[in-house]
């Protein structure tokens, strides 16, 4: 086989993320001393280009005729002059005028239904079509943020729940740590093992939430999503006297082609499902077509919105943009990513986990925020980090910790998974946090010195966890 050359193989390993991390400090910086503007009668989106050839300045034009009117000069006072996108600023990074931020500004008037509103994939083929991100003149482009005004923001139906009504669904106080788990195994199970799973579970008082995964499919021959959700319910039911009185929400996957996604949601409801997981990254509109069909109800479901498969979007357009959409379309609950030691397990982190966390709960007119759920490699070792930095953030109402294999997998004495004892290595780990021993150890000696303390104080769960989560780890 021909040897590929050095030149070409130390192009492809160019480091994708290192180029990102510095794209994002430099445009943070930029947008501090001279943000975006916000215009009542406009969406604004900021976008980062580096192209080939034409300046930033030329490029407003070509993407006005190309995402707006298809026309090149419109007559003045036209009503195509009214519906064409227009220039919002240029911030050339360099003399070229070719690299750099472009804020591009979207008339509403192109956009709006006649009772003022908007949905996010209108926005999006419009904001993010072709013209952005398909022509070979784009030697790069990403869409940063956006600027949506108030009065359109507030059409659109956000969350039912949020954090604070998620925890009066659920009996859990403002200042009570909440956890969530996911189904393991995660596909190839009937629903007789979807109720005994959930059983475990909901005899823990330390679940607010248990999920399934989103490799377990609704509409399965041997495992019809209606039938597990019963058998869900009513293994909660069953653990109602040793959960003190708190409740413990349900979200089965529902997905399908689109005509079959309403009735799903109906059938999971009629079985007493309180909420409903979907693969939102893949589901286009599905978000905010079940918000808007269950609504009406005295108690509508909280809905997961799964984001597998975000880094696909994600080179393209800022998380912190997707998050904000899928907020207004009414997400509960959003995944980002653990505090953990070392090098990062999976993204968001650094300034694009800040990003995220902070378009999921900062204050937007009409909008509740979403729960912040930290999960990907979520466990016992790393838990006390995550909670400690929930509390210095003062956030700890609005973050769910979900724990899957560290809950599910953890092996007992007889070699066979035990969720009860991954719950109770759980709690443990809590309990040492909030004893406060391990406050000022450092993060990167943290792991070593809770190993050492649940060894110490005899805490057989945590020590099993940890040994089985981290097989490297000294005792």
């Amino acid at each position: 086989m021909k040897p590929i050359a050095r030149t070409t193989l130390k192009s492809l390993w160019h480091d994708a993320d290192d180029r990102e991390v510095r794209l994002r400090e430099i445009i943070a910086e930029r947008l501090a001393e001279r943000p975006p503007p916000a215009w009542d009668d406009y969406v604004v989106a900021t976008y980062f280009f580096a192209f080939r050839t034409m300046k930033l300045a030329e490029a407003v034009e070509e993407i006005s005729y190309h995402a707006t009117i298809g026309v090149k000069h419109p007559p003045a006072g036209s009503l195509l002059e009214q519906c064409a996108a227009k220039a919002a600023g240029v911030d050339a990074f360099d003399r070229t005028g070719r690299i750099g931020l472009l804020h591009v500004a979207f008339p509403l008037k192109m956009m709006l239904s006649p009772d003022g509103r908007l949905t996010s994939c209108d926005l999006l083929h419009t904001i993010a079509g072709a013209i952005i991100f398909d022509v070979y003149e784009n030697q790069d482009s990403r869409l940063i943020a956006l600027r949506i005004p108030d009065k359109v923001l507030r059409t659109f139906p956000g969350p039912a729940h949020g954090p604070q009504g998620v925890r009066q669904l659920t009996n859990f106080s403002p200042s009570q740590p909440a956890f969530g788990t996911i189904l393991k195994p995660t596909a190839g199970i009937r629903p007789d093992e979807v109720g005994s799973l959930v059983e475990e579970v909901a005899q823990c008082p330390l679940f607010l939430f248990v999920k399934e995964d989103e490799d377990l499919y609704p509409n399965l021959d041997y495992s019809p999503v209606a039938e597990r959700t019963r058998r869900a319910v009513a293994a909660i039911e069953r653990a109602r006297n040793k959960r003190g009185g708190l409740g413990l929400i349900f979200a089965p996957h529902i997905s399908g082609a689109p005509h079959e996604i309403i009735d799903t949601v109906n059938a999971v409801l009629e079985a007493g499902a309180s909420g409903v997981m979907f693969s939102e990254t893949f589901a286009g509109g599905t978000v905010r077509m079940v918000r808007e069909a269950t609504k009406h109800l005295k108690a509508p479901p909280a809905i997961y919105g799964h984001n597998a498969g975000i880094g696909v979007k994600t080179r393209a357009i800022w998380r912190e943009v997707i998050d904000l959409l899928a907020r207004l379309d009414g997400i509960d609950f959003r995944q980002t990513a653990p505090v953990r030691p070392g090098t990062p397990f999976l993204r968001p982190y650094g300034a694009e986990w800040v990003a995220s966390e902070n378009v999921l709960s900062s204050a937007l007119p009409g909008i509740k925020p979403t729960m912040i759920v930290r999960a990907g490699s979520l466990d016992q070792g790393n838990i006390g980090l995550n909670l400690a930095d929930a509390e210095r953030r003062e956030i700890t109402e609005n973050v769910l910790f979900l724990a899957g294999s560290a809950i599910n997998s953890i092996k007992n004495a007889k070699g066979k998974a035990d969720p009860k004892l991954g719950a109770e290595a759980m709690s443990q780990a809590v309990e040492v946090h909030h004893a406060g021993e391990l406050r000022d150890v450092p993060i990167q000696k943290h792991l070593a010195a809770l190993a050492k303390l649940a060894q110490r104080n005899k805490l057989k769960a945590l020590t099993a966890a940890l040994r089985q989560r981290y097989p490297d780890l000294k005792s």
